[in-house]
């Protein structure tokens, strides 16, 4: 299973859960980061794990054909975190 991590920048929350140990593969994006999330991205996972629900919302809106088709689950992890975090570690296990 892949799973795709997505927060705002992609640098300190879905960062952070992509780099924790799993039994799935994993892989991280942003949606206003330099390189925001693509379409390719979408496509390679199977669930997409955003961190909040408005960005569930944006990725309705960039990409709605793709959106329609996939597993989205929100985590509702506030935007309070530093990268790796020891809160954050625990709070996404």
């Amino acid at each position: 299973m892949n799973v795709l991590f997505v927060c705002n920048q992609g640098k300190h929350r879905s960062r952070t859960a992509a780099e924790l140990p799993h039994d799935f593969s994993a892989k991280c994006a942003g949606l206003y980061s330099e390189f925001p999330v693509t379409a390719t991205d979408l496509a390679w996972a199977d669930v997409i794990a955003v961190m909040e629900y408005d960005q569930e919302k944006e990725l309705a809106s960039r990409f709605p054909d793709v959106y329609l088709r996939k597993r989205i689950v929100c985590l509702d992890v506030p935007d309070v975190y530093s990268y790796n975090q020891p809160e954050l570690k625990t709070l996404l296990r």
